[in-house]
C-alpha cells in the first residue's frame, strides 16, 4: 500500500436547502482534517439568503430564522471554505467527500453565485485529488443490493457513529470512517497512486451514471439525467451572481 493511506485527509460535507446542487444553497459546512497530529474540524453556519424549506430544516435542524440570526454572510464563509480546500489540494492532501459529485457541484455553483472564483478556476481545472467512498463502494461491491446512503455504508462497514447523521461535521467523521474500512476491505485501493485512483473513480462514476440513465430512459422516467461527469468543470458552474 502507498503511504497516502495513513493521511493526511481533508473531509468535506454540507447540509443544504435542498437536493439540487445547481440551484440550492449551503446552510452548514464542515471541513475535518485528519493527520498524524489527530483530527481537527472547522464548521460554518451560513445564512443562505433564501428561505430554508421545512423538509430541509427537518433533516439538519437549521431554520431560516436561526440561519439569519446566527449565520455568516455567504460570500465570507464560501471564500474561507474554498481557500482551505484549494490549500489542501495544492499541498497534495486528498479531499474526502461522500457523494462528492453533489457537494463539490453545489460549492462551485455557490461560489459562482456570489461572484467568487470557483475551485476549478483557482486550481486551473477540476480538483484532482478527491476520494469518494460512495463511488468506491459502488465500483467494488456493485452486486450488493439495497440503498447506499452514508448510514447504510456505516452499518455495512461497521463504522460507529457517536451522534445522529445529518450534521455536516458528524457526516464527515462517518465518511472518513467508511474510507478507513474500504481501505482495509479492498487493499487494491491503497495499491494505487492517488492520481490513478482519482481517474479510476471518475471512470466508474461515468459507467454507473450511463447505466442509470439508460435504465431511466427504458422505463420512460422523466426528469434530468444523472450527470456523467463525477466532478464539475469550470464551464458547469457559470450562474448569474446574486
Amino acid at each position: 500500500m502507498h503511504t497516502w493511506t495513513a493521511g493526511p485527509f481533508l473531509g468535506f460535507d454540507t447540509e443544504t436547502t435542498g437536493v439540487d446542487p445547481h440551484h440550492d444553497r449551503i446552510v452548514t459546512a464542515a471541513l475535518v482534517r485528519r493527520d498524524a497530529r489527530g483530527t481537527r474540524q472547522r464548521t460554518w453556519l451560513i445564512d443562505p439568503g433564501v428561505e430554508i424549506p421545512a423538509p430541509a430544516s427537518a433533516i439538519h435542524g437549521i431554520t431560516t430564522g436561526r440561519a439569519r440570526a446566527e449565520g455568516a454572510a455567504p460570500a465570507d464563509a464560501l471564500e474561507e471554505i474554498a481557500a482551505e480546500l484549494v490549500r489542501a489540494v495544492k499541498d497534495g492532501v486528498p479531499v474526502v467527500a461522500y457523494n462528492a459529485c453533489f457537494d463539490l457541484t453545489l460549492l462551485e455553483h455557490e461560489l459562482a453565485r456570489w461572484a467568487l472564483p470557483t475551485l476549478a478556476e483557482r486550481l486551473g481545472g477540476t480538483p484532482a485529488l478527491v476520494l469518494d467512498p460512495l463511488v468506491m463502494d459502488r465500483a467494488l461491491d456493485h452486486e450488493r443490493s439495497g440503498t447506499r446512503r452514508l448510514g447504510d455504508l456505516c452499518v455495512h462497514y461497521r463504522v460507529e457513529v457517536p451522534e445522529d447523521l445529518h450534521t455536516a461535521e458528524v457526516d464527515v467523521l462517518a465518511t472518513l470512517g467508511v474510507l478507513d474500512s474500504l481501505l482495509g476491505s479492498f487493499p487494491e485501493l491503497g495499491a494505487r497512486e492517488l492520481a490513478d485512483l482519482h481517474e479510476w473513480q471518475r471512470g466508474h462514476h461515468r459507467d454507473w451514471a450511463s447505466r442509470v440513465n439508460a435504465r431511466r430512459a427504458a422505463e420512460g422516467l422523466g426528469g434530468p439525467d444523472v450527470d456523467l461527469e463525477w466532478l464539475p468543470t469550470a464551464e458547469q458552474a457559470h450562474v448569474q451572481p446574486v
